[in-house]
């Protein structure tokens, strides 16, 4: 039998688990933790410079790995700051443990030095939370948060631990749980047959059907099953900005992803399907408009892990819940063993209206720009598509230079374009892609942000300097705040209130002092060359501060209120 602190059940209980990478700051009442994980050296910690930069970098490795990221702060303000990180988690489903220290047992409710009910705080944006009561009971406790946060929908845990649960002086018996059961939390495991079977049976009959794949495909490991099923039934695939990669873009059934910048085709398609088949996206606004006006004529199949989100914004027709892997397993079985087949004139009809539509945007997305004139933010993501093969981790921030990224970077695996979807937290990109790189170290990581959302965690160079964490950084310079500006310019007569930041830093010395290598492009034949240097500086850090015209709106835009099809294409077209 072998008797540990509090402190070292944490330590031991992290190795045994297999996590490699914990994510934190120091602080009073997580002390006794930090050198518990001192005296070991299976459990690596990475110290950042802003709690929240840790919980983004958990969150970021979680969305490449499909593992939970874990993150260990101490209480009060150490806490507080991982909120905004545990948010962006929540919102979209990612799997991840904080590790929250807490003053003494006693003390609580005291008011005492760096004390705040982090429980409370946290309640609305986790999947769940524990507080330790006694120190006997944490493997277990830990057990359980992993459980959670990885099992059905995922989503982020917080476990809050007052320092006397962790003393060195108090030893209990520690044993590694190896499974858990949970009498209130049974996540479904396959989907009921009967209505998978109506699926079926509908997509057989669909003249005009649509796959539509949400981040649920990534994250439920099932872009396989979907690819296999959109492949054998010749059908168009669109996905929300989650789950971009579930379907490979390059592919001709592709039509990119849908909503509020999505693809012209995309948008139409949706609108004027008989059949959408949805798996684990959750008709978020963003993705459908107006729901009064959304797919006027189609029926909807919704499938969906969690049956909180099936009929909450949309009315379904044949609701599924269950893991997109298995319901997809069961579908392409029928689908082989059926002896009904798709209508072929109808579909040959189908995709000729679509590609009608492909072709009527091309060559019309943007002007690219020539010789003198400011480079175009979408022709530099093409430019970074090239340098890398298509085979990047793209990390973004959120604006206009997200929008661009998602658009002109074709991802053809899942887990592969790594954004914040539904908070749209800035300085969420530059953590996250630290992150990824630090696991994945063979592979090339690019963070594609912009200097507003770069500017709010900045501090993390200092992180990748001490930790040799080499990512490269193309930072789309427009000298504003991008897409602040856009609806300023489309909604407010462009009166740019507050989105122009007046007194920007020379990023690259900045970056320079923080002992990294940067280099500032500004016209298109500077470019390419940069980015050959950039990427072949396998080992550094590298900062590209590319100025691209300030004047560049992000199209298409839906219409707020309309359908689908409602869309400005240009500042001067709509549809």
């Amino acid at each position: 039998m072998e008797l540990l602190s509090g402190a070292d059940m944490i330590a031991r209980f992290l190795q045994d688990e297999g996590v490699e990478y914990i994510y934190g700051y120091p602080g009073g009442s997580a002390l006794h933790i930090y050198d518990a994980l001192f005296r070991q050296d299976k459990v690596k910690h990475i110290l950042v410079r802003h709690e929240q930069a840790a919980a983004h970098m958990a969150d970021g490795y979680a969305r490449a790995s499909g593992k939970p990221g874990v993150v260990l702060v101490t209480s009060g303000p150490g806490a507080t700051n991982t909120i905004t990180g545990i948010a962006t988690a929540y919102m979209d489903s990612i799997p991840m443990v904080v590790l929250c220290g807490q003053v003494m047992s006693h003390l609580i409710g005291e008011d005492a030095f760096q004390e705040t009910d982090m429980i409370g705080v946290s309640r609305p944006i986790v999947k769940h939370s524990f507080s330790i009561k006694h120190p006997s009971e944490i493997p277990e406790v830990l057990k359980k948060a992993f459980y959670i946060a990885t099992t059905g929908r995922p989503g982020p845990v917080v476990v809050d631990i007052p320092k006397d649960m962790t003393a060195p002086t108090e030893r209990y018996e520690y044993l590694y749980p190896k499974k858990v059961k949970l009498r209130s939390y049974n996540p479904v495991t396959r989907g009921h047959s009967g209505q998978i079977k109506k699926a079926v049976d509908m997509l057989m009959k669909a003249k005009r059907p649509i796959l539509f794949g949400g981040g649920g495909l990534i994250l439920g490991g099932a872009s396989a099953e979907f690819t296999q099923l959109a492949k054998t039934l010749n059908i168009p695939v669109t996905t929300s900005l989650m789950g971009i990669g579930a379907f490979p873009q390059t592919d001709e059934q592709s039509l990119g992803w849908l909503g509020m910048h999505g693809s012209f085709e995309a948008n139409q398609a949706m609108h004027h399907s008989d059949l959408v088949v949805c798996v684990g996206a959750r008709f978020d606004d963003r993705a459908t408009n107006n729901t009064a006006k959304f797919c006027p004529t189609a029926k909807i199949v919704h499938v969906d892990v969690d049956p909180s989100t099936i009929g909450k914004t949309i009315r379904v027709d044949v609701p599924i819940v269950g893991p997109a892997d298995s319901v997809l397993r069961e579908m392409n079985e029928l689908v082989a063993q059926s002896k009904q087949r798709p209508d072929t004139e109808a579909l040959a009809v189908w995709w000729k209206q679509i590609n009608d539509w492909k072709a009527s945007r091309q060559g019309r997305l943007y002007e690219a720009a020539q010789g003198e004139q400011a480079l175009k933010p979408q022709q530099v993501v093409e430019a970074v598509w090239e340098a890398t093969s298509g085979e990047a981790y793209v990390v973004t921030d959120v604006g206009q230079h997200q929008m661009f990224a998602a658009q002109y970077y074709k991802f053809d695996k899942p887990n592969r374009w790594i954004t914040s979807g539904g908070l749209g937290t800035m300085g969420f990109g530059f953590p996250a892609a630290m992150g990824i790189k630090l696991n994945y170290p063979e592979d090339e990581v690019v963070l594609i942000t912009g200097e507003g959302s770069f500017q709010m965690l900045l501090q993390e160079l200092s992180t990748c300097k001490q930790y040799d964490i080499p990512v490269k950084i193309i930072n789309l310079n427009n000298q504003s705040l991008g897409m602040v500006r856009q609806w300023q310019d489309l909604n407010y007569k462009s009166r740019h209130a507050q989105s122009y930041m007046e007194s920007l830093p020379d990023f690259q010395k900045l970056v320079e002092a923080y002992g990294h290598e940067a280099m500032r492009v500004d016209r298109l034949d500077e470019l390419k060359p940069a980015l050959e240097k950039a990427f072949a500086m396998k080992d550094k850090l590298v900062f590209l501060d590319v100025y691209v015209d300030p004047f560049e709106h992000v199209y298409p835009m839906q219409i707020p209120q309309g359908s689908m099809r409602d869309m400005l294409l240009s500042k001067t077209e709509r549809t």
